[in-house]
């Protein structure tokens, strides 16, 4: 009996997706996202502020930059606004242990939690930006619910996180953005990673919602994708290469050493060699099985500006902004333009004394430290990976 109103609820919630993909965000609504007047659409992409209750000193002047720089119609930021626990941020010098989270004390970590959230957020509706947001794996780690995020966010009138997936644990929506003759010409789907990746029921929403999309316009709508953590075909961006290529880094990846650099459809600078056990995954496979998303965009990594194309969809990683580890930060400008929406620019940029420069598309070689540091990196994630597969076995 269970299943069978489970499976009525479902193809309920189809309609419904098709009624709302019509009327539920209409074109002349004046919260609705729309092309300017020039006909360009420009989105600030931001990701792992990552603080707590204290923040850095740097984080404020580098986020109102940003808006500045960008001129933003809209700001997406893909998660992990907070962090639970951590070394001291020696360089503000608040003590040897960090984080929001209180060890027995929930109410506590929860109000630490909205207190560093609200630094940033504050920052953003300030500027008068419509801004969406994605759960990040630390925001997870705090045990706050997202149905507490949910309410904490709707204190911003800017905010525009609004989550349409009734079967999922995750925070998932869709935000249309609208051209001069009313028509939908790129929906941004905002997608809940989770702790490690897209659970079924957050696919299974997309999946409906984009075929009520396609009905709903008579046609396939094109997408971008944000979330917090990178789908493993990123690892698709980095190829093997010999141990004398003055590019390559020696990395742990599962079941044996070896060099990689960026593969020759991607650029950009990087920090982490971004590698899985299988290259694949079901959420990647779903876009392709859609036909909408042209575009992906992830953060999670911090150290990392990378953009490369695979199997015909574009992936991203951007620059974090977690002022107590090492950087570069960073922020991603994408200016889209109403003509022809496959066709936007796409930079990202680093920080450094208060001014944000392009980057360039390669970057300069590695240190010998830097290179030491991220074989270990490597190892540690390889580690931690089998680790958690044994525990949950």
């Amino acid at each position: 009996m269970k299943r069978t109103k489970q499976a009525l609820a479902f193809c309920l919630s189809l309609l419904l997706l098709a009624v709302c993909a019509v009327s539920g965000f209409a074109a002349d609504d004046a919260s609705a996202l729309r092309f300017c007047d020039d006909g360009t659409f420009t989105i600030l992409h931001l990701t792992d502020t990552q603080d707590d209750q204290y923040p850095a000193h740097e984080l404020k002047p580098f986020l109102e930059k940003a808006i500045e720089t960008a001129k933003p119609d809209l700001i997406v930021f893909t998660g992990d606004l907070v962090e639970d626990t951590r070394p001291g941020d020696f360089k503000d010098d608040f003590g040897i242990w960090e984080g929001v989270s209180v060890l027995g004390n929930p109410d506590k970590t929860m109000k630490n939690a909205f207190t560093a959230a609200d630094y940033v957020l504050s920052i953003f509706e300030n500027s008068g930006v419509p801004f969406a947001l994605t759960q990040g794996n630390n925001d997870y780690k705090v045990n706050v619910y997202n149905a507490e995020w949910e309410l904490f966010y709707k204190n911003y009138a800017h905010c525009l996180v609004n989550d349409m997936s009734e079967f999922s644990d995750g925070i998932d929506y869709r935000l249309p953005v609208y051209g001069s003759d009313g028509s939908v010409k790129l929906n941004l789907y905002c997608l809940d990673s989770g702790r490690a990746e897209i659970d079924d029921a957050s696919l299974d929403w997309y999946k409906a919602d984009s075929d009520a999309q396609k009905a709903a316009n008579g046609r396939t709508v094109p997408a971008f994708v944000f979330q917090h953590i990178p789908v493993d075909e990123v690892s698709r961006l980095f190829t093997p290469c010999d141990a004398k290529d003055p590019d390559g880094v020696l990395v742990a990846d599962f079941g044996a050493f070896r060099y990689y650099k960026l593969a020759d459809t991607a650029h950009g600078c990087f920090n982490t060699v971004y590698h899985s056990e299988t290259g694949g995954s079901k959420e990647f496979a779903a876009w392709k099985q859609q036909g909408d998303v042209i575009a992906a965009f992830f953060g999670h990594t911090h150290q990392d500006g990378i953009t490369g194309t695979y199997d015909g969809i574009e992936l991203n990683i951007t620059y974090g902004c977690e002022f107590a580890k090492d950087g570069p930060y960073g922020m991603r400008v994408i200016t889209l333009h109403e003509d022809d929406v496959t066709q936007y620019d796409n930079q990202s940029y680093t920080y450094t004394d208060g001014a944000f420069a392009a980057d360039p598309d390669q970057q300069a070689a590695k240190t010998l430290l830097q290179k030491i540091s991220m074989f270990f990196s490597s190892l540690f994630y390889v580690i931690k990976t089998m680790i958690r597969k044994v525990v949950s076995l």
